[in-house]
């Protein structure tokens, strides 16, 4: 467990205390959704995003051990934003996203 909270860090006022890795505001549910529901690998992951692999696997063990509950996050931002998306189609555009999130997005939505 030392190792997963040497790369995972949970900081009061950053990321909205959400945990994330070390040095940067890139969450474990962003990582979480990058790999379960974007198909993206480990590898993938850290070259887009400039993280070592052993930062990204951090956070998909840190995900694993604290699945219900990150899951459980996801489905209530899915929720929201649809919601959002009900009463104003265009206020619920998604974020920057690279090229490779978005080609994964369409085939995944489209």
């Amino acid at each position: 467990m030392d190792t997963i909270l040497a790369h995972v860090v949970a900081t009061p006022g950053v990321a909205g205390g959400k945990p994330r890795i070390a040095g940067h505001r890139i969450t474990v549910r962003d990582i979480a959704v990058w790999h379960e529901r974007l198909g993206m690998n480990a590898d993938e992951i850290a070259t887009e995003y400039a993280l070592s692999l052993a930062d990204v696997y951090a956070a998909l063990a840190y995900y694993f051990d604290h699945r219900e509950e990150i899951d459980q996050a996801i489905r209530a931002d899915e929720e929201f934003t649809a919601a959002l998306r009900k009463r104003s189609p265009t206020a619920a555009l998604p974020m920057r996203r690279s090229g490779r999130q978005l080609a994964l997005l369409c085939a995944a939505y489209c």
